[in-house]
Formats: C-alpha cells, structure tokens, sequence
C-alpha cells in the first residue's frame, strides 16, 4: 500500500475523480509526488521508466481538466502509460508491472475503461481517437476526443496519414486535440527529416526571443496590443521555421510550449478545449525528467530491470552469456568486414536489434528510418535491385506491420534481403501486442522465401550467413534472451540449404524440432528413446529425411515456439499428405489465442512447450512409450 506520510496527496487519488477534487494550485505538488512514486514503484521490479517521467505533468493535466473516462484519452507508444495507470485505479498495483496476472505494461481495453484503445506499436494514436471522434459526432455525443502522440511516433507514415485525413475533413470537422509530446527520443534518438523540422521550429532562437520579449513588453494577454499580435504569430514562425506544417495540414496548431510547466499546459489546454475542430498542441518534453541519471541516459534508462534509486543502474561483474542479439550484432559486423556490398536497416530499434556497434563502425552503411517497418522493407527492395546486399534487422511483431511490403516488393521480385527476425516465438513481459508467435505461419506462405529458425548460437550465426549468401529473400527467426549456451565460432560457414539434423535416432516416434524448442526436446527424446530431428529450415523443409523417418516410425511430433495454425508443424503434415501418406502427428506449438505478459519461461509452460509439457503430451498420445525401454543413441 502507498505510504500516506510520504504522499499525502496522491494517496487520496485513486481514480481521476479524485484528482478532480483538488484545487488547480495542488497539482504541481501532485505531480512531484506522481513522479517520486514512479521511480520508486519502477526501481522495485523494473519496467518502462523513461518515458512515463517525461509526461508526468501532461497526465496529471489531462485528467483533472477532462472528464475521463466519459472524455476519450487515447496514449500511443504504450510505454508512457505508467503515470497514466497509477491515476486510473492501478496505483497499489503497479508494482505488479509486466508480471503474470499483474498490470500491463500498455494501455488494455479489458484491463480498465480508462485505457480506451489497446496500444503496443506506435503511431495509431491519431487514427484510433479520430475514428473515435467521427463515430461519437454522428452520435450527437460532446464528449472530449484527446490523442497523446510522442517518443518518436510522429516519426512513422501511418502519424501522417491520420492527420492528413482529419485536417481535410469538412462538414463537420472533427472534433479532434492531438498532443505531440516532443522529447527528441523513441527509444533511441529520434531521425528523419521531420524531426529535424520540429527541432528548428523549437530551437529557433530570433522566434522565441520574439514571442518572450513580446510577452513582457504587451502585458496583459487581453488587452487588444496583445490579441493583434497573436494573430500574426504564425506568421512570425512562417519566417523563421521552415514550415507551419500542421497549420497547412488543416489543424489548428499551438505551441510549441514547455511540457513540464503544469500552469502553461493547463492554460493551453483550457482554451483548446473549447475550440471545434482538429487541434495540435506542440510540448516540448524531457523523457527521464526529475530523476538526474535517466535525464542523462536517456536510452539507458527506457526500460530497466530492478534497480536502487540512489545508485541507478548498476553492471553485474562477471562475463555475460551472449544473447541472440548480441550473436546478430557480431555477426552483422564480422560479415560487413567481408562483404562490403552489406548493408544494415533497422526501424528505430538500433539498440534493440543489436546495431550500436556496426552502427559506430559502419556509419555510411547503417540506416535506421525511424519508425517505418513499411519503408524499411521497400528501402531494402530498392538496394538490392542495384546489387547491394541489404539486411533488414527488425523484431517479429514489427515486420507484421511491413508484411505486404515483404510480399509485394521483395518476395514477388524475388530480391536478395536478409530478414533478421529477433524476439521470435514468446517473448513475454510486454505482452501480446510484442510477441512473435505468429510469423513462422506468416513467412512459410509465402513464395520464394528461405525461412530458418535455429537452436543455438551457433547455428544462428551460420544461418545468417546462409541467408546473406543465398541469392533471394531469406528470413532466420530466432528468440528473445540467451541459447543453450553453445560456442560461437568465428568464421562465416554456412549450411546447406533445406537439410536437417538428425540428432539422435531412436525407435517408434520421430520428435520433428524447429528452432528454439530443441533442447527441451532433446532431452525429452533422450528419457523416451526417440528420435530427435533439428528441422533448421521452416521452408524448404528437409523432404528426404521426413519421407525417410515416415517409413521407419509410428508416428511424427512436431514442436515450434510459433502457433500451432499454420506453422511449421503444417508444413510437415502437408508434405505427408501430398506424398499420400497417412502417418498419426501431433502438433506442439503455441495456442490459438493471444498471450498475456508473463515471463517467457511461464508462457512456454503454459503451452506445453517445456519439458515437462512435451513429455506429458507425447506419452498422452502413445503411453504405450512407458512400457518400452529408452533405446536411443546420440548422433
């Protein structure tokens, strides 16, 4: 429970209403308190941190001044939300964070009528509130419609498209306030042309001098001096900044104004909420703002683990255990070094795809778009055309937003791109909206694409490899965190393209392994005396060796950290049946459902997918497997 003493204010709130119920000339020391429960909530288990500190004032204004949840608040970027959880019945429950049963970590319609859109991916914000805005103006309904865009959305086409169609739209407009928070940052440096436009308009100095010295010199804001020079404002920014964007768009824009002063923001957001029409409001914000070390690493700090306040993040000694990523990020570089026709794309996840070190070391050669899966996609289409090698390295959940540009541009065209898919399979703490169980489905579809999933590090690396050197699109989807733990070794071997491994040979089942589900199935084999195949190629699929163990096995298992619908595990069962042959499987993958956050181990467990559930459900399926010995044999 939260500590009264400590925060005598916030301890009375926990809905919005009570917030409602304080005087305008409290909210600054709300909002300190606000803040100071944040970190002290995120540094117990870990969580988003930055950005949420950045919008602390913002949220606290937005939900004394509307009437929410009657009045729609819509968040994007997800990862803002924490402050906007703690005054919306979550506060006594936030510790709980990206735990099994506890919070989300992102707005969840079903999780409370607060979080009025369901948010993961960037950049829906404006389209979600303006569909909003339409269905409850036909309605005949006044409630409020309020967009929080920011941390690097406005930086993805689909920001665009939305404020595109809802500045063009007439009779009626929408009654739409879109607030671009502006903190330069997604979870890297924010980049693109755009940002660098928003960066002039706010730094311009002649114009803030301008407006300031204006302020001082008119006095009070009523009086008519001031009201006429108000309305030249936007002709001031027209010189100095390289273009009134939003106004030409067809929104009515505000600002830019400091994010952070709670009276200015309340000022602002009075006057705009009586105004008809689509309205932006400019803030300028700090992600990390009132704890010192997240102000000065602002990366390092948008998602930590457990951490002590008054140290901050702190390395652990020892030697690490190289992740998936990390074995990418090696490899992207040693082969960059041997090929210089290599080129690397990332969509704003630098950090998080493995790319800081080939980032610094190649620079002409590393393009990160922002966040744009879409272009990143097509970009690598065009490289290719002209005889580049590129390689698009990108989480799973994301390329489902570039999906149609992988079919249409690269695999159609049948162009040289190497997909390097991190966060396959489960993911876990952030939920559904991250997760990466559906691509293996999603990718085996498609024509003339090579798909591969390893079951080591090893192995990674030299499918990367495989998919550099294969002359047309090639896709190695591997996992979140740490392998088995097998030694990398440095040279750039490849494998042949669609063979399996067969791993261990044994008698009556064939256990039919894709990626990182390998070694618990390999144990499994090992306690029940079958075989064990290493599939490696979720596309081509080892078609000799499956018609060869079909001829001496009762029956096949197949196992992926994919879902079931679709998967690999199909692909095995259509290759049967097309070679008519009736053979009893059984598929091991994950649920036709969407996953809630918990660890990945938990979410593996849950599926059956650990050990001890690959056993249960093979001997379910043959339990006359307990009556005979294990005989099996390491290959």
């Amino acid at each position: 429970m939260i500590d009264s003493q400590r925060y005598p204010r916030l301890s009375r709130i926990q809905t919005p209403a009570d917030l409602r119920q304080f005087a305008e000339d409290e909210l600054p020391a709300i909002a300190e308190e606000l803040r100071n429960y944040l970190i002290e909530q995120v540094a117990l288990v870990g969580g988003h941190f930055g950005a949420g500190l950045g919008v602390i004032e913002l949220t606290v204004a937005l939900h004394w001044l509307f009437e929410t949840p009657t009045d729609r608040l819509v968040w994007d970027v997800g990862h803002q939300c924490y402050p906007h959880k703690i005054l919306t019945g979550r506060r006594d429950d936030i510790h709980t964070v990206k735990q099994k049963d506890g919070v989300a970590p992102f707005p969840k319609r079903e999780e409370s009528e607060y979080d009025t859109f369901g948010v993961g991916h960037s950049s829906t914000s404006i389209s979600a509130a303006l569909g909003m805005a339409i269905a409850l103006q036909r309605a005949g309904d006044e409630r409020k419609v309020v967009a929080v865009i920011g941390d690097g959305a406005m930086t993805a086409g689909m920001a665009f498209e939305a404020l595109a169609h809802a500045g063009g739209m007439t009779d009626p407009e929408p009654n739409l306030l879109v607030i671009l928070n502006d903190n330069q940052m997604s979870i890297s440096e924010n980049v693109g042309g755009v940002t660098k436009m928003l960066g002039r308009l706010t730094g311009s100095r002649t114009l803030n001098a301008l407006r300031e010295g204006g302020k001082k010199l008119l006095g009070d804001k009523r009086k008519p001096a001031a009201k006429f020079v108000r309305r030249w404002e936007e002709h001031w920014k027209g010189m100095f900044v390289p273009s009134t964007f939003f106004e030409e768009v067809g929104f009515h824009y505000t600002g830019p104004i400091d994010g952070h002063d709670l009276p200015a923001l309340l000022g602002a957001m009075k006057t705009l909420k009586t105004l008809k029409g689509p309205q932006l409001l400019h803030i300028i914000t700090t992600k990390g703002k009132g704890y010192e070390l997240a102000e000065g690493d602002q990366i390092g700090y948008h998602a930590v683990g457990p951490f002590d306040p008054e140290k901050g993040l702190v390395s652990k000694p020892g030697a690490k255990k190289p992740t998936y990523t990390d074995v990418f990020g090696e490899w992207l570089c040693d082969m960059a070094a041997a090929d210089d026709t290599l080129l690397g794309i990332t969509p704003a996840m630098r950090e998080g795809s493995g790319l800081v070190r080939f980032s610094k070391e190649y620079p002409s050669r590393y393009f990160d778009v922002a966040i744009a899966e879409q272009h990143a996609v097509t970009l690598a289409a065009g490289m290719a055309c002209e005889g580049a090698k590129p390689v698009v390295a990108i989480y799973s959940t994301f390329l489902q937003r570039g999906y149609d540009q992988l079919v249409h541009d690269v695999a159609i065209q049948n162009l040289d791109v190497l997909f390097a898919i991190d966060r396959g399979g489960v993911v876990g703490p952030d939920g559904a909206t991250h997760a990466g169980n559906l691509d293996l489905s999603y990718l085996r579809c498609v024509p003339n694409m090579v798909v591969m999933a390893p079951a080591d590090e090893d192995e990674c690396r030299k499918m990367l490899s495989t998919g550099h050197r294969y002359p047309g699109p090639a896709a190695v989807r591997y996992p979140r965190g740490t392998g088995p733990g097998v030694a990398v070794q440095p040279n750039l071997d490849t494998l042949p393209i669609g063979k399996a491994e067969l791993r261990r040979s044994g008698k009556h089942i064939a256990l039919l392994a894709f990626g990182a589900i390998v070694p618990a199935a390999e144990q499994v084999a090992a306690e029940l005396g079958l075989s064990l195949v290493n599939m490696r190629f979720v596309k081509p699929l080892d078609r000799g060796l499956i018609l060869e163990l079909a001829k001496n096995h009762r029956g096949f298992v197949t196992l992926e950290d994919n879902v079931v619908a679709g998967g690999a595990g199909s692909g095995v069962a259509e290759l049967l049946a097309a070679e008519g042959i009736v053979l009893p499987i059984l598929h091991l993958g994950l649920p036709d459902e969407f996953q809630h956050h918990a660890s990945r181990e938990q979410l593996l467990a849950e599926s059956g997918l650990d050990v001890a559930g690959i056993r249960s459900a093979v001997l379910a399926r043959w339990p006359e497997l307990l009556e005979a010995p294990p005989r099996s044999a390491a290959l």
